[in-house]
């Protein structure tokens, strides 16, 4: 199989009563290519972290990013591209500002955006993350 799915999921049992039936991973590795969810303020378990705290939330987010990554045999280093969602424009400096101790020195494209909500009322940012493992540490 030309993919590797890591932490393979369905949202029914993640997103209780929203009436979601979807068959999703963690992460995917696509060859040198590491894709991952967006994350949240969640722990890999879903529990629920920071709550009405931005900078807490982009700070689990981060740990979650970091183990996905580990787990698919790449690494924070690796990362290309982030988009950060947040839900108010309050937020971004408490964000940014966790992703940005976790990502020094890595400097990777990133696109941030204000968005009317996420999953649920109590998410104030996601982050998505595309990594790319060069070819001489795959």
């Amino acid at each position: 199989m030309a993919h590797k799915r890591f932490r393979k999921f369905n949202t029914k049992d993640v997103w209780k009563g929203q009436g979601l039936d979807n068959d999703l991973s963690m992460a995917v590795r696509a060859g040198n290519h590491v894709f991952l969810r967006g994350q949240v303020g969640m722990t890999l378990d879903n529990k629920l972290v920071g709550v009405g705290d931005a900078g807490a939330q982009a700070a689990q987010a981060m740990k979650n990013v970091k183990q996905l990554l580990e787990e698919a045999g790449s690494k924070l280093e690796h990362i290309c591209k982030t988009t950060i969602y947040i839900t108010d424009r309050a937020y971004r400096e408490a964000v940014y500002r966790e992703v940005g101790k976790a990502l020094k020195g890595v400097h990777p494209c990133s696109t941030g955006l204000i968005v009317n909500g996420l999953a649920i009322p109590e998410l104030l940012m996601e982050i998505d993350v595309e990594a790319v493992i060069p070819d001489d540490e795959a």
